[in-house]
C-alpha cells in the first residue's frame, strides 16, 4: 500500500462534516490519487492515516470542524496546514470553476506548489482552542440571557403590566417578578393559563443560565490568578478578567503579528481606503473598516474602549479630541480610543511588562516632560525632545 504514496509530493483536503475529499499530487503537479475519508468509524480512519506519507504538505481550509482532524494528522506525524477560505473561493471564481468537492480538493493540493504562502492561515494548538470554546460557549449564554430578558419585558408589555424598577431583574424586580408569577401582581392586569406558563419557564431559564455564568465566572477568575499575562491584560484601562481572557483566545500567539498594525488589520479597527479614483459625481468614500478579520475581538476592543473612556484620563481626551467633547461621531471615537488600546495589548503582551498610566521616561528626558506628552498626546511617539530646540551659538 505504502508504494501507492511513493510520488506523492502534496495533499488537499475538502473536509466536511461526514466526510473528506482528497486530492493528492506528485511533484510535477499531477493528481496521483483520490480518496474519500469516512469520519463516522475513527479507528478507521486512523488506520487509513496511518499509511498516508510523513512529510507531505496536506492542506485544507480554514473553515468550520478541521481541529479534530488536524489533531489526528498531527499525532500521526502527518503535516497538516490550513488555508485561507475567502481567498481559495477568489482563486475557484478567478478560474471560473463551479465549487464541487471534488474541485475543492484539487485547487487546495496545488497551494502547496505555490512560490509563496499567500493562502497560509495561523493554525491554532489545542490549548488555544480550548480556551476559546470557554469563552464562546460564555458568549453564548450571555446572549441566552439577554433574548430570555427581552422576552420577560415583552411578555409584560403585551398584557399591561407596567412597573417602575430601574432594573427589572435585580432584587426588587425579580421580587416583583416572582409575585407576578405565582398570579398576584396588579389586579387589573393578572397574567393568567399560558402567561404565567410562559413566565414561569422564562424565569426558570433565566435561573439556570446565570447559575452557569456564575460558575464559568468562578473557573475564569481561578485562571486569571494563575495566568500572569492575563493580570497585566486586565490591568489595562476598560479591561477586566472576561476581556482579558477573550483577547488572549482570540489572538492566541502574539508572535504572529508582526506589528500592532497587523494586528489592529485582523481585529478589524484598521481602516482602509475605498476611493476607485473615477469620476462618480458624488464625494469619495473615504476610509472604512474591512469586514474580514476576527469580529470577536473588534467587539472586545470596542467594549475595552467604552470602559477606558468612562474611567477618563487619557482615553478620555483622545475621545474628546476626536468627537469634539462626545458631541459627535462618537462611534468614531470609540474606534480611534479601541486603536491605541490594541496597541497597548500588543507591548504589554510581546515585552513582558505591565501596564503603566505614565510610562518611564526614555533615555536624555525627564519623567515629567514625558508624562506631560503622554497625556496630551504631543510628540510622544516622534522620539523628538518634548521641550523647545535652541539654536546653537
Amino acid at each position: 500500500m505504502k508504494d501507492v504514496y511513493a510520488s506523492v509530493d502534496a495533499c488537499g483536503m475538502d473536509v466536511h462534516y461526514k466526510f473528506t475529499t482528497v486530492t493528492m499530487r506528485d511533484g510535477a503537479g499531477r493528481v496521483v490519487r483520490r480518496e474519500r475519508l469516512d469520519h463516522r468509524d475513527r479507528s478507521a480512519l486512523r488506520q487509513r492515516l496511518s499509511q498516508w506519507p510523513a512529510g507531505v504538505s496536506m492542506v485544507m481550509e480554514a473553515s468550520f470542524g478541521w481541529g479534530w482532524l488536524a489533531d489526528l494528522m498531527q499525532e500521526l506525524g502527518l503535516s497538516p496546514q490550513l488555508s485561507n477560505c475567502y481567498k481559495l473561493e477568489q482563486m475557484r471564481k478567478a478560474r471560473g470553476l463551479a465549487k464541487t468537492n471534488k474541485k475543492d480538493a484539487d485547487l487546495l493540493s496545488l497551494l502547496p506548489h505555490e512560490k509563496e504562502d499567500w493562502w497560509k492561515v495561523w493554525m491554532a494548538p489545542p490549548e488555544v482552542r480550548d480556551r476559546r470554546e470557554w469563552m464562546r460557549h460564555r458568549a453564548s449564554l450571555v446572549k441566552v440571557q439577554t433574548e430570555t430578558k427581552n422576552r420577560i419585558s415583552a411578555l409584560l408589555h403585551r398584557h399591561g403590566i407596567v412597573h417602575e424598577f430601574s432594573d427589572l431583574f435585580g432584587v426588587g424586580g425579580r421580587r416583583f417578578l416572582g409575585e407576578v408569577a405565582a398570579g398576584g401582581g396588579p389586579e387589573e392586569a393578572a397574567l393568567e393559563g399560558g402567561a404565567v406558563s410562559a413566565l414561569r419557564g422564562l424565569l426558570s431559564l433565566l435561573d439556570h443560565v446565570r447559575g452557569q455564568l456564575a460558575v464559568l465566572a468562578r473557573s475564569l477568575r481561578s485562571q486569571l490568578e494563575q495566568d500572569d499575562l492575563a493580570r497585566r491584560l486586565a490591568g489595562i484601562p476598560g479591561i477586566g478578567s472576561i476581556l482579558a481572557h477573550t483577547l488572549l483566545a482570540e489572538i492566541g500567539r502574539i508572535e504572529r503579528f508582526r506589528h500592532h498594525r497587523a494586528l489592529a488589520s485582523y481585529s478589524l479597527l484598521a481602516p482602509i481606503a475605498a476611493d476607485t479614483g473615477e469620476d462618480t459625481g458624488r464625494k469619495p468614500l473615504g476610509r472604512h473598516l474591512g469586514r474580514r478579520g476576527n469580529r470577536t475581538l473588534k467587539w472586545a476592543f470596542i467594549e475595552a474602549a467604552h470602559g477606558a473612556v468612562r474611567k477618563g484620563g487619557r482615553w478620555r481626551k483622545r475621545f474628546d479630541s476626536v468627537t469634539d467633547g462626545g458631541t459627535r461621531d462618537r462611534q468614531r471615537g470609540y474606534i480611534k480610543v479601541a486603536r491605541e488600546l490594541v496597541k497597548v495589548v500588543y507591548v504589554i503582551w510581546k515585552k513582558n511588562v505591565a501596564y503603566m498610566e505614565c510610562p518611564p521616561p526614555r533615555r536624555g528626558r525627564s519623567a515629567r516632560c514625558c508624562a506631560e506628552a503622554f497625556f496630551n498626546d504631543t510628540r510622544s511617539v516622534t522620539g523628538q525632545p518634548c521641550r523647545p530646540m535652541a539654536a546653537v551659538r
